[in-house]
């Protein structure tokens, strides 16, 4: 039997580290080209290139992206050349080859004005050059005619790297109070989430590639449920201190709620991003988990690995 190829990129980050370690654990049939950042730069457009035509994979998956919200502002070509130019490429590629793209987009392709949950139809009208950029490349993908699927998620944390909840960790370690935004609503995502249902998704003979052909479009993936910023970190404080991690803070009182106005700093954000995920779930007949069930379990993980319930302070 034929084995399937698929190229990585982004092996180093929160969502494609997970999809390394998983796809590694898969069958032998399964070749896993996985890049590093410094083989191979997701800004140089002909790198991109060079790196399909010699891999000629079966399969593209693509989490790699510019994550910086703020410093895009400030970077907007660096951002759209990562953020749209890279899937772009890749999409003309995979579609010259035959092959199928899974690429990975935001919350933010949207203004959070609407009172419910998005659906993937709904106008999309971005608030900065981050979510401008990822709906830009999201818009190229459909344009190539390569199949494709393009997987919106939100709030994204895991064990490695950088995100809120290793932020509200360390809030929790070093300060008796604090304040947050408590008027923003989302899906905290664990990384490992995203990775195993995109995995059950492309479950099949051929390692998901017709499976993309013949359902390409856009999906929302996100944990069930949402909260706000204030209702994550108040759950993380929690599960610290009853899980006997020593912390600074007095009570889950002293974290104070304030409006998103309390931080003028740019660039604007969503304050609904929240994210209707019906659509993949009837689609693949899948249920995705509960966001405060799995924000636990990655904190596990995390109060184990860096030993945190023996006193020791997450480090920056």
């Amino acid at each position: 039997m034929k084995s399937m190829r698929i190229l990585l990129t982004g092996a180093s980050g929160q969502v494609g580290g997970e999809f390394l370690r998983r796809l590694r654990a898969m069958p032998n049939r399964i070749e896993v080209l996985a890049p590093a950042r410094t083989e191979l730069d997701v800004a140089d457009p002909q790198a991109l290139r060079d790196a399909v035509r010699a891999a000629k994979p079966d399969l593209i998956i693509h989490p790699a992206a510019y994550t910086a919200v703020v410093k895009a502002e400030s970077e907007p070509e660096l951002a759209r050349r990562i953020n749209t130019e890279a899937p772009a490429v890749l999409a003309e590629e995979a579609a010259r080859l035959g092959a199928a793209l899974v690429h990975f987009s935001t919350d933010y392709v949207f203004d959070g004005h609407h009172d419910g949950a998005y659906t993937e139809d709904m106008p999309t009208k971005p608030l900065n050059v981050y979510g401008a950029s990822k709906r830009e490349g999201e818009l190229a993908i459909a344009a190539s005619g390569a199949a494709h699927w393009i997987l919106r998620t939100s709030w994204v944390y895991n064990l490695h790297g950088n995100n809120f909840m290793k932020t509200a960790i360390r809030l929790a370690q070093q300060k008796e109070a604090y304040t947050i935004v408590g008027d923003q609503f989302g899906a905290p995502t664990w990384a490992s989430t995203i990775a195993a249902v995109c995995c059950r998704m492309l479950a099949g003979a051929d390692g998901g590639k017709d499976k993309v052909r013949a359902t390409s479009g856009i999906y929302h993936l996100t944990a069930a449920g949402a909260t706000s910023w204030h209702g994550y970190a108040s759950l993380i404080a929690r599960e610290l201190m009853e899980r006997g991690v020593p912390v600074k803070l007095r009570g889950l009182e002293d974290i104070t709620p304030v409006p998103t106005s309390s931080y003028p700093t740019p660039p604007e954000r969503p304050l609904n991003s929240r994210l209707d995920c019906g659509k993949l779930e009837r689609t693949f007949g899948l249920s995705l988990p509960q966001w405060d069930e799995e924000a636990v379990a990655c904190l596990q993980q995390i109060i184990a690995h860096y030993q945190l319930d023996q006193g020791r302070l997450l480090p920056d």
